[in-house]
C-alpha cells in the first residue's frame, strides 16, 4: 500500500474516528485506495497514526456505507462496483434526481434558490480553474434535495450517497466530463430559475444519464487496465 501523508490524522481524541473515516473515504473516492485493494489494518495504523481499534471502527463504518467489503479469510477490501451494479444505481439516481428537481421548483424558498445559484457558480469557478469539483457537486446536491422538502427522498438518497460518490468520482475522471457535467448542472439551475418543473426534472435525468455513460466508460477502461 502506497504511503500517503494525506491519510495522517490529527490526534484530537473526540474526532479521531470521524477523521479516520473521512480520510479513508476520501482516499477511496480519489482512488488512492483502488477497487479490490486489500486493506491491511497494520498498514492503515501506520498510515493514519491512530490505534488499531480506531481503524477497525472506521472500517466497520465504511463497510456500512458499502465502500469496503469484509471477505471471510481475506480481510477487508475496497469494494468494486460492477458494470451491472453501476447501471442499476444510475437508473435509481435518474428517478430520484428527476423528482428532486421537480420538487425543488415547487417547494424551494427564495433563499434556497439563491443557494443553488451560488452552488453552481462555485462549480463553474472550480471547473474553469481545473480544480476538483466533487465536494462542490455534493454541496449542490445538498441544496437541491433539501429544497425539495421531502425527508423520505433525502433519506433514500443518503443511503446511496457513498456508492453514488464513488460513481461520480469515476465518471468525472473521463476526459471532458467535468466541463459537460457543469453545463448540465447549469441547465438544471436555469430550469429552476424559469420555474419550469418539467424542464428541471428532465435536466436532472439527462445529467444522470450522461454521467452514467461516462461512468460505464471509466469502468470499462478500469477493467482493461
Amino acid at each position: 500500500m502506497t504511503r500517503a501523508n494525506t491519510l495522517r490524522v490529527e490526534r484530537t481524541p473526540a474526532l479521531i474516528r470521524s477523521q479516520v473515516v473521512e480520510n479513508l473515504r476520501q482516499a477511496i473516492l480519489d482512488r488512492r485506495l483502488a477497487p479490490g485493494q486489500r486493506l491491511i489494518e497494520r498498514e492503515l495504523v501506520e498510515l493514519t497514526g491512530v490505534s488499531r481499534t480506531s481503524v477497525r471502527e472506521a472500517l466497520r463504518e465504511l463497510a456500512a456505507e458499502g465502500l469496503v467489503t469484509a471477505i471471510p479469510n481475506r480481510g477487508t477490501i475496497v469494494t468494486s462496483v460492477s458494470a451491472e451494479e453501476a447501471r442499476q444505481l444510475y437508473q435509481v439516481r435518474s428517478v430520484l434526481e428527476a423528482l428532486a428537481g421537480r420538487l425543488f421548483v415547487e417547494q424551494a424558498s427564495p433563499a434556497q434558490r439563491k443557494a443553488l445559484v451560488r452552488a453552481i457558480e462555485r462549480i463553474e469557478r472550480l471547473t474553469a480553474k481545473g480544480s476538483p469539483v466533487l465536494a462542490a457537486k455534493d454541496a449542490f446536491y445538498d441544496v437541491l434535495f433539501e429544497g425539495g422538502g421531502n425527508d423520505a427522498l433525502r433519506s433514500v438518497v443518503g443511503s446511496l450517497h457513498a456508492r453514488v460518490s464513488v460513481l461520480r468520482s469515476l465518471s468525472l475522471s473521463v476526459s471532458g466530463r467535468v466541463e459537460h457535467s457543469t453545463k448540465e448542472l447549469r441547465a438544471i439551475v436555469d430550469a429552476v430559475l424559469a420555474n419550469d418543473a418539467d424542464a428541471a426534472a428532465a435536466a436532472c435525468a439527462r445529467h444522470v444519464e450522461e454521467a452514467g455513460r461516462a461512468g460505464l466508460i471509466a469502468l470499462s477502461e478500469q477493467d482493461q487496465a
